[in-house]
């Protein structure tokens, strides 16, 4: 989304802001005006970004925004937590109704879902303007329903992350959902995939043993005991866009794990990809045992 911005009257900020806040429910203490004032300035420097509108083009733009999922938007994004369980309890079921149909399945439309969290809550404590600046909600311009947007966003990342990284590495979200199987028949093949897979297995368990007690825990209930975000946050009492962004961090050191021991191995980045892709379709190895150690684990150090 393109960062300009315009400078609007006070009397019409003032307007749409008392107007905001009785249609969409929200408190002065959840929605301040400066923020709000800050979102309508970035809709219509975006939406007019080649000339100055006149009043009434301005005025007609800001009469036509979705101004209480903007409100919402603007309150989520500077870490309301009341507006945050609104945004959870409305839109989580559009989120995971879109993931599944992008998916085809429930267990990876949810992840695919909940992947979304940490991107929009932000990066935790901070000042308010630290905290805006970094959430995805910035970039709602109020010009179609935030579950219109929401929709698109999903759907993209899908279209750019999720369908391209799955094929990658078998410690990705599907091979961890699909492959936690027992007695999988082994994989044949030549002597150097039987190797590889052996690196790969290995690297994989190193990966997990290293991971934070914590992290290891995360994934153990996510991925095995298939609990919710929500769930997760209350054990651990963390907020579910946390337990989703520590999430994405182990997944990320895993897949840097595999995709590093078979460049050690001597395969080039498009011989890494192939290889992880036939594994991830025939995945040998029971990683319902290896979370299971690796949980194990984690409750005797103690988190």
């Amino acid at each position: 989304m393109h960062e300009s911005s315009v400078s609007l009257p006070e009397e019409v900020i003032e307007r749409l802001y008392r107007q905001t806040l009785r249609e969409s429910d929200l408190e002065p203490d959840q929605l301040s005006a400066t923020s709000f004032a800050t979102a309508l300035a970035r809709s219509v420097g975006h939406r007019f970004s080649e000339a100055e509108p006149s009043p009434q083009d301005r005025d007609r733009y800001l009469d036509r925004l979705q101004l209480s999922d903007l409100a919402l938007a603007c309150a989520c994004g500077d870490g309301d937590e009341r507006a945050w369980a609104r945004f959870i309890e409305e839109l989580r079921p559009v989120l995971y109704r879109v993931g599944r149909a992008l998916t085809g399945d429930d267990m990876e439309g949810r992840t695919l879902a909940d992947s979304l969290y940490g991107d929009l809550y932000g990066d935790g404590p901070g000042t308010q303007d630290e905290h805006n600046t970094r959430t995805l909600f910035r970039y709602y311009d109020g010009r179609s329903t935030l579950a219109t947007w929401l929709r698109a966003i999903l759907a993209q990342r899908y279209v750019d992350h999720y369908r391209t990284n799955r094929r990658l590495v078998p410690a990705e979200d599907t091979a961890l959902e699909r492959q936690t199987v027992v007695a999988a028949p082994t994989l044949a093949g030549s002597p150097d995939t039987i190797r590889h897979l052996a690196v790969i297995h290995s690297a994989l368990r190193q990966a997990l043993r290293t991971l934070p007690s914590r992290d290891r825990l995360r994934m153990g209930c996510y991925y095995q005991q298939n609990m919710t975000l929500a769930t997760i946050g209350q054990l651990l009492g963390e907020h579910e866009a946390t337990v989703s962004r520590h999430l994405a961090r182990a997944r990320q050191t895993i897949r840097d794990a595999l995709t590093g021991a078979l460049r050690v191995e001597g395969l080039t980045p498009a011989e890494t990809r192939t290889f992880l892709t036939e594994a991830a379709e025939r995945w040998p190895f029971d990683l319902t045992r290896d979370l299971q150690e690796m949980a194990d684990t984690t409750f005797s150090e103690g988190v």
